[in-house]
Parts: C-alpha cells; sequence; structure tokens
C-alpha cells in the first residue's frame, strides 16, 4: 500500500529536514530538487533562505528568468502526517526547452535512498500530475534514466507511454493530448 504523503512548497521552516533529507542522497542524484551543483548544496542559513526564495519565485510567471531556465513549481515531498520530515523532492517545469524535452522532462522527482520502495515515488507522481493538469500542462513528458527499472515503472503504473530514448533517457508521455514540437 503506497505510503500516505503530501508535497508542500519549499519552507524555510525545514530546513534541518531539507538538510537531513540531503545527506541521505550522499551525493548522488536529485532529481527535482532543483540543487545545481551536488557537491554544494545550499545548507548554511542564508544559502538556504536564498534557495528557498527563487524557487517559490520560479513558480511565478510574472517572473523574468535568463535562458535557459524555466518557471518551475518545486515541491517537497513530506509524511502526511504533519512530520517535518522531507522525504524528497518534486519539480514540474511549466515549458519545455530543448534539454528538458530531451533529457529532464516536464516532471522530475526522487525519493531519499532510506523511504524507497514504499510507494513514495507513486504517491508523488501521482499528485505531481494533479497539480500539472491544474498548471494547464498535458501531455505531460516525464523521464528517467534507462537502467533505472524502479522509476521506469513508476512512469508505467502512471500511465507513461514509452516515445522513445535520447542519449540514456527513456522518455514517457502521460496524457493523450497533442504532444509539443520539440524547440
Amino acid at each position: 500500500m503506497p505510503s500516505e504523503i503530501r508535497l508542500v512548497p519549499p519552507s524555510v521552516s525545514r530546513h534541518a529536514a531539507f538538510v537531513d533529507c540531503v545527506a541521505d542522497f550522499a551525493g548522488t542524484a536529485m532529481d527535482g530538487a532543483s540543487i545545481v551543483d551536488l557537491t554544494a548544496p545550499p545548507v548554511s542559513d542564508a544559502e538556504f533562505i536564498e534557495f528557498v526564495t527563487e524557487r517559490l519565485a520560479q513558480e511565478d510567471p510574472a517572473t523574468e528568468l535568463e535562458e535557459p531556465w524555466v518557471h518551475c513549481t518545486s515541491r517537497w515531498i513530506v509524511p502526511a502526517d504533519g512530520s517535518d520530515e522531507v522525504l524528497g523532492f518534486l519539480a514540474i517545469r511549466h515549458d519545455l526547452n530543448r534539454f528538458l524535452y530531451d533529457q529532464g522532462g516536464h516532471v522530475g522527482y526522487s525519493v531519499r535512498p532510506s523511504a524507497r520502495r514504499r510507494g513514495i515515488a507513486s504517491a508523488a507522481l501521482a499528485l505531481g500530475l494533479q497539480e500539472a493538469r491544474g498548471l494547464g500542462i498535458a501531455p505531460v513528458l516525464i523521464t528517467c534514466d534507462e537502467h533505472n527499472v524502479g522509476s521506469r515503472r513508476t512512469i508505467e503504473t502512471a500511465g507513461g507511454q514509452l516515445e522513445n530514448v535520447v542519449e540514456g533517457k527513456l522518455r514517457f508521455w502521460i496524457g493523450d493530448e497533442e504532444r509539443p514540437m520539440r524547440p
């Protein structure tokens, strides 16, 4: 049975839980976290406040972003019980640039290693797809590494239809709407 989770916006009140979650990844990929440099995640108070502020600003279509950035809704995966723990990350990119079309997709997500294999990714992706629809994103492109069997199953269970493989990334579409052209 999938875990009960919620998706919440990034918040400075979850600083310690964020740092704990990032440490659990031990420098490995954190898709959907929007951390540019995994070797130097934003853990100091000032870096963290700036990081959260930037994530929230990226959601606003009025915020001007430098190329190649696109507007993005960032969410943290947390237990539904109200605890402060951060179980992972999910990002909904509002548009696709060439890189996102080929490699990243509309939705990126990751679950901390100590919380995997409990249905959290499936539950988070289902909630993320609801948010994407609310943003008018349809169909939704989701990618994963060719050899990431768990993520592939999660995407296929959510209705993902494999289109192709580009440079080691499986590209899945969810939804029957017309697919956009490659930018």
